[in-house]
């Protein structure tokens, strides 16, 4: 097969990554709605009015005391970096919240940034739905929230498109990504060739 002819072919192979790599590329540079896709909500706390005499067992590399509308929280960092969730009163596991205390910790954390959170709706397996579709998660080791909304869905959908992460699965992705780079540098070096080749007489 000729060279401009194999350009030709790995060019059309290309165009689709190419052009969604371009069209994502100018949404990532502008970043519209970035600020409300990613907005970092976080717990509201209250100044602390009591004191604790703590007593550790095992290894502590950090521990947090705090203060929110569930009351107090003592949060223990362990061995590999996993955070625990204790009672400082009794130092015993504290369990999740139940829904209703759920919605009462989310709804403290949003308060006044209604126009994205709207109200609480729900709580469906864990996870917050308020009645503008974001939704919010609770990581009770560490005490911190997480939200997406249909925004937050969209902008991870055009990453996965600028990266061709296109088929699901991570070693497969990485598959594909390697050749689109692959392919492209091929498609490169064909058309730097087909520059210099001199022309047959």
């Amino acid at each position: 097969m000729e060279l401009k002819s194999v350009h030709k072919y790995l060019g059309l192979a290309l165009v689709l990554p190419l052009l969604g790599w371009a069209l994502t590329g100018i949404v990532f540079l502008a970043k519209p709605g970035y600020e409300g896709a990613y907005d970092q909500v976080v717990v509201k706390t209250y100044p602390l009015e009591e004191s604790f005499p703590l007593h550790s067992e095992g290894v502590w590399h950090e521990a947090r005391l705090s203060r929110t509308v569930l009351g107090y929280h003592l949060l223990q960092r362990g061995e590999g970096d996993r955070w625990v969730h204790l009672d400082p009163l009794t130092m015993s596991v504290r369990p999740k919240p139940i829904d209703e205390d759920l919605k009462r910790l989310v709804n403290d954390a949003i308060e006044g940034k209604g126009e994205r959170y709207g109200n609480v709706l729900k709580v469906v397996s864990g996870v917050v739905q308020t009645d503008t579709g974001v939704e919010i998660t609770l990581d009770w080791g560490s005490l911190s929230l997480a939200q997406k909304g249909s925004d937050t869905k969209l902008i991870n959908r055009l990453y996965k498109i600028h990266y061709l992460q296109w088929l699901g699965q991570p070693v497969l992705n990485n598959l594909l990504g390697a050749l689109g780079i692959l392919l492209l540098v091929v498609l490169v070096v064909l058309g730097v060739m087909s520059l210099l080749k001199k022309p047959v007489p």
